[in-house]
Parts: C-alpha cells; sequence; structure tokens
C-alpha cells in the first residue's frame, strides 16, 4: 500500500476494516476492526472462489459473459447476512487523514455516510468502475461527482486495469487485454486552490503524503510554500525540499 512507508516510519496509525479476518494481514502500526462499512443497514455478503472478488453486491453475469476470464474467480460459493457500519459512527476512528478504499463497489455508500469523518480528510484513493461489474455497482462518475460534492478534486490515476472483449483473443491468450477499461484506483485529494481554508494539520498531512506516498512532489511544495506563507516554517525549507527532491531523482536514474 502507498502508506507503508509512513507506517513503517512511525509517522502513521492504520486503521483497517474487513469482516473476512482470516484474510487480513496485520503490517507495523495497523489495527483491524471486523466491520463491514457502508450504510449502516442489513446486507448480503457474498464469498467468491477469490476472495478479491468477494462484495455485498452480486457479481453481474451479463458483463462477466463478455469479460469471461473473471468468470471463475468471480463465483459465488457462499453468502453471509451482517450487519454495515456508517463510517461516521465508528467510535474507534476520530481522525482520517487518508482514506484507502477497495470494496467492491460498496464505495459510494461509504462516501456518503462518512460525509462528517472526510470532512478532515486530505486524501482519498479509491478503486471506481469504468464498467460495472456488480450488480447496482456505482460507475466512475457517480464516485467522482459525490467526492466532488465533498470538497475533493481528482489527483491521479494511481493504477488502471485494462481488459479484453470477449469472444477476441489475442495469441489465444485470454489474459492480454487492449483498450476496454475495467477499473482502477484513482487519487483524490482535498481542494487545494484555496489552502487558507485547511487548517494547519490537514496542509501538513496534504503535504507530507503527496511526498510520501504518490511522488506528488509539487503538491508537497504548495504545501511547505503555504506553512512558510502562515509562519509555521522558515523560508530556507522551500531550499532543502527541492534539494531533497533532487537527491531522490537522482537516486533513481
Amino acid at each position: 500500500p502507498p502508506y507503508r512507508g509512513l507506517a513503517e516510519a512511525g509517522l502513521a496509525r492504520i486503521t483497517g476494516f474487513e469482516p473476512q479476518q482470516d484474510t487480513v494481514v496485520i503490517g507495523p502500526a495497523e489495527t483491524h476492526l471486523p466491520y463491514a462499512v457502508g450504510n449502516g443497514k442489513g446486507v448480503t455478503f457474498r464469498t467468491c472462489a477469490y476472495s478479491g472478488w468477494s462484495s455485498t453486491l452480486k457479481p453481474d453475469a451479463s458483463t462477466l459473459n463478455l469479460f469471461r476470464q473473471f468468470a471463475t474467480s468471480a463465483e459465488v460459493i457462499g453468502e453471509e447476512r451482517m450487519k454495515t457500519h456508517r463510517l461516521d459512527d465508528i467510535a474507534e476512528i476520530e481522525r482520517i487523514d487518508m482514506l484507502k478504499i477497495d470494496i467492491q463497489g460498496g464505495e459510494l455508500a461509504v462516501f456518503r455516510h462518512g460525509e462528517k469523518k472526510l470532512t478532515d480528510a486530505v486524501f482519498i484513493h479509491t478503486e471506481a468502475a469504468f464498467i460495472p461489474l456488480y450488480e447496482g455497482q456505482p460507475s466512475f462518475g457517480e464516485i467522482d461527482v459525490a467526492l466532488r460534492k465533498q470538497g475533493f478534486v481528482a489527483h491521479s490515476f494511481y493504477h488502471i486495469k485494462r481488459s479484453i472483449i470477449h469472444p477476441f483473443q489475442l495469441s489465444g491468450d485470454p489474459w492480454k487485454s487492449l483498450n476496454q477499461l475495467l477499473d482502477g484506483d484513482i487519487v483524490y485529494v482535498r481542494d487545494f486552490r484555496n489552502p487558507d481554508e485547511l487548517d494547519i494539520r490537514q496542509v501538513k498531512a496534504m503535504g507530507l503524503i503527496a511526498h510520501a506516498c504518490y511522488d506528488s512532489w509539487d503538491l508537497a511544495y504548495y504545501c511547505l510554500d503555504h506553512l512558510v506563507t502562515r509562519g509555521v516554517l522558515q523560508q530556507e525549507s522551500l531550499g532543502r525540499y527541492l534539494n531533497l527532491v533532487n537527491r531522490i531523482m537522482a537516486a533513481r536514474s
């Protein structure tokens, strides 16, 4: 995960949610709660042959018929009724700086029922579908509109998954993809165009996460520059940061 370096450096505390506790791998500074996050109502959780497909939504058979390489992995092998928890109601979390979420189509419900907790957040890293693979799965457009209404703007495409439409194949390989977008991880950031509307902690968190998680050095520098303007940092901090970035770039070349 992009935040691993921060956790290993002791600069982040991670709270995770996973109703399938047997799939949890605990990393440094991590706590995992056995909750399914959503709208606070009861749902049917569907376990699939490959756990990464498991969801509160049902895989869409008509869509999977066009992407048959996923059909076996998406086969539902078990169902369980469970209660979901609204993000706003989870007492174990006092403040969120960054939310990373990938819950197979349930992301929009979390955003809509977590508006209070997400008020402090400066980054949201979410999966979004370009073609819904589950019945009733919100599209990328719906997620984008919802997050913009909560004060976020799109920052980067962290990962994009493409596929190939059945029955065509390249060299007889059903896994070789062409141009059709399926889904992807998209990073949103709190709208930074009016930094005076952010508190000092938010500006600090935005700069740290931009640098450590995404190599967004321009955004990190922008945050540092604003902290200088507000008297939190000294002017020479900007030069030191530029030197740091130059060293990083040189080491990677």
